[in-house]
This record gives structure tokens, sequence and C-alpha cells, in this order.
């Protein structure tokens, strides 16, 4: 069987690279505002007279994207193999930013969590697409350092989400916090003008010719594209799940997925309620903003940096090391300390959550085999989805049981520990050569 080849065998410019990195982490940044944006106006939602939203409905708002982004990145993903990554990209930009303005504008909170929904959907869509042509346009050796790049937009935004609540929100409200997401559909023509297709996709599709001219065109030098015997054939995704299940790998699959749903609860939980807890612990709105805003900037630097612990001493252990660091700066919140000690131990929280999952999914993509690597990071980031949706929730629950604003620190210290303990009883990958391995991974190995 011939071989597809891959970025791995491409000299592609720092010019090429550094436009689709650019267009990539324009788009995860606007998802990150969208994101961002309810946690940040959740103390305002839940002073909103005219709604007079119960802590459970608070937490359900937050749950209705998230519900959305699971299907999201089902869909969108399968159909970026369909009809391309370039245009899947730009459709999910359209989606979520055009239904912010649906969601300013809501005149109901069920109104507002509609929109939220479809927002969700294009919102799943990005960062599997946007991972796809990051990692296909870098070089080998740099991929690790540029994912994390990219995926510094996603923190970044709700970094804006956070400053703009904090400018807007005393003068001109929580709608016209929501409504700065629909902006970045004004850069949508740089972004398609930025990104050229997948070269990837097309030869997948016994496009050749087409992907040659794109290659000329972006001056990719040792570009040899194969056409594949069947174009368009995928492995079944029978086949690769139950390798995916098998005796071999059924421990590690099912600690990934502990890991990681423990990982999106601590992310889209303390997202959506740190704010409003750090009100109940007694600090105005201004201050509630400000530990978002160092949550996220932390988690952004903290990405960079994890990612290059992990290439050189190894994910595992990072990891385990940085759930377990942040675990304890959660914890540590809920003690009485000066602004300066919490805004540190809030950063800690940022890099021992989002920094955290971002490694760990480079991770799983790292381990398992070239042949189930899309299906096997697909379905545990869709398991994890589910975390991402549980957090905003049992946020919610905590405040609607009446208990001490400290039980939530607990209770989310409590993930941070099972998360590392998760990872540390993942077994270490086997590497093992071609003709040992079953005919899926054999043939993928080969190619």
């Amino acid at each position: 069987m011939a071989a597809t080849p891959t970025s791995s065998d491409w000299k592609i410019p720092k010019r090429t690279t550094s436009m689709v990195l650019f267009a990539c982490w324009l788009a995860i940044l606007a998802e990150g505002y969208d994101v961002g944006v309810l946690g940040a106006v959740l103390p305002a939602l839940s002073e909103y007279k005219e709604w007079s939203l119960t802590p459970m409905e608070l937490g359900g708002l937050g749950a209705y994207a998230l519900v959305g982004m699971l299907f999201g990145a089902l869909f969108i993903g399968t159909l970026s193999d369909i009809i391309g990554r370039r245009k899947m990209l730009l459709l999910s930009m359209v989606i979520f930013t055009i239904t912010q303005a649906g969601a300013a504008l809501a005149p109901t909170p069920e109104v507002f969590g509609a929109f939220r929904f479809l927002g969700g959907l294009g919102m799943g869509g990005i960062i599997p697409v946007a991972a796809a042509l990051t990692i296909e346009y870098s070089a080998p050796r740099k991929r690790s350092l540029n994912y994390g790049i990219m995926y510094s937009g996603y923190s970044l935004g709700i970094v804006a989400a956070a400053l703009v609540a904090m400018a807007l929100l005393p003068v001109l409200g929580w709608r016209w916090v929501v409504a700065v997401g629909t902006l970045p559909v004004l850069i949508l023509p740089v972004v398609a003008w930025m990104l050229p297709e997948s070269l990837e996709y097309l030869v997948s599709k016994g496009r050749i010719a087409e992907a040659k001219t794109l290659a000329k065109k972006l001056n990719v030098r040792d570009y040899r594209p194969v056409a594949p015997a069947n174009p368009g054939r995928r492995i079944p995704w029978r086949e690769v799940m139950a390798s995916m299940f098998s005796a071999k790998y059924l421990r590690s699959t099912v600690f990934f997925w502990i890991s990681l749903f423990c990982g999106m609860v601590l992310v889209y939980g303390l997202n959506t309620w740190l704010p409003q807890i750090m009100r109940k612990a007694g600090y105005d709105l201004g201050s509630s903003l400000a530990f978002l805003l160092v949550f996220s900037l932390a988690s952004a630097a903290g990405g960079l940096v994890l990612g290059s612990l992990a290439d050189k001493f190894g994910q595992k252990p990072i990891l385990v090391i940085f759930y377990l660091l942040g675990a304890g700066g959660i914890l540590l919140l809920m003690f009485p300390n000066t602004m300066f000690i919490n805004l540190c131990f809030v950063a800690f929280a940022g890099i021992g959550s989002i920094s955290t999952s971002l490694v760990l999914t480079g991770y799983i993509a790292d381990y398992y085999p070239a042949a189930q690597r899309g299906t096997a990071t697909g379905w545990a980031l869709s398991f994890a989805r589910i975390g991402a949706i549980s957090g905003p929730i049992i946020g919610g629950w905590i405040a609607s049981t009446g208990l001490s604003f400290e039980f939530n620190f607990v209770f989310f210290a409590i993930v941070g520990v099972v998360a590392a303990i998760a990872v540390a009883l993942i077994p270490k990958r086997v590497v093992e050569s071609p003709s040992a391995m079953p005919s899926l991974e054999r043939e993928a190995a080969l190619d």
C-alpha cells in the first residue's frame, strides 16, 4: 500500500506555518471569549431581576453551550473530513459569533440558552479542526510548541472576556459584554485569506493536482503526494474501537478518559463559577473578575511551559505533578489570605486545569498508534465534554444547597487529585515492531 505523505516529509516555509498558526489562533481566541463570557457575566446575571435565576438555573445556562460543543465536535469534525477543514473552521466561526448577538438580545433565559447551544455547535468544531491544521503545517520538532501557542488563544480569549466585563459591566450591563463576542465575524475575511486548505485532506480525496498547485503556491518543498488506493476510504471505526478497548489498551483508555473528564470539570466549573465564588468569599465584582483574569493568563503561559517540560521529562510525571499543584492551589483559596497570595493560588489553579488538559490531550494523541490516534483523541474529548457540562451544573448545585463557599474549593481540589491519580495509573506505552502489531496498527506503522 502506498503511503500518503504527511507534513513530516515536507519542508514547510516559516511564513506558511506562521500564517496558519495565526489564523487558527484567531479562531481559538474568538472561541475562548465566547466560552469565558458566561463566567464573566454570571455575577451580573445572578442579580438580574428581570429573570430572577436560581443558582441551579445559572449552572444550567453554563451547560447549554457545552452540550452544543459535544455535538459540534462530533459532527463538524466528521464534516471536516468530508468537505474540507478550512470550510468547516470558517463555518464554525460564523456560527458561534453570530449566535452571540442572539444571546445578547435574548428576552428570556430559555432563548439565551438556545442561542448558547447553537453557538456551542460551532465552538465544538473549532478545536479539532484548528489542531489538525496547526499540526499539519508545523515542522515535526515544533509541533508541541506550535500547538501550545495556538491553544493559548483559548485562555487569552477568556482573559479578553474578563477585561471587557470589567470595563463594560458597571456602565452598560451584561448584554453588551456578550454582544462583543459577535465582533470576530468582522475578521473572517482575514482568516479566510490566511488559511489554506489541508494538503492531507486534498490527497485523501484523490485531488492530487489541486494539492500540488496549493503546495507550490505555499512554497512547500519536497512535496510528492501519492494518490491513495481508495480515495476517501476510512479505516472501519468498529475495528479501531475494538483495538482501543482491547486488553492491550483498555486500562490506558479508561484512565485517559477519567483524567480528561476530571480536567474538563475543573476547566469549565472554575471558569463559570470562579468570579461568583470569590464574591461569596467577600470580594467585590472587580476583584472577582481579576481572579478569572489571572486564572486565564496563568493557563496561557503555563501551556507553553508545561509543553516544554513534557517534551523534556515526559508527559506523565509533569501532568501528575501539576494536577496536584493545581489541586493544592484550589484548596488553599478557602483560607483567608491577602489578595496577592490568593491570586498566586488562582494562577496554580489555572495551570493545574487548563494547561494540564492541553498537555493531556497531546499525550493521548501521542500514545495510541497512528491508525487509531484520531478516533482515540476524539472519543476521549467527547467523553470529557460530559465533564465540561457537569462542572457548571455541579457548581450551581453547590450554590443552591446553601453550603459555604469553602465547599467549592474542597470539591474541585478532590477532582484535581483524582485526575492526578488517573494519570499516574496510565500504563507505560509499549512500542512494538510492525511485524508484532495487529493488521490495523501494522498498516499505519508501515505508512
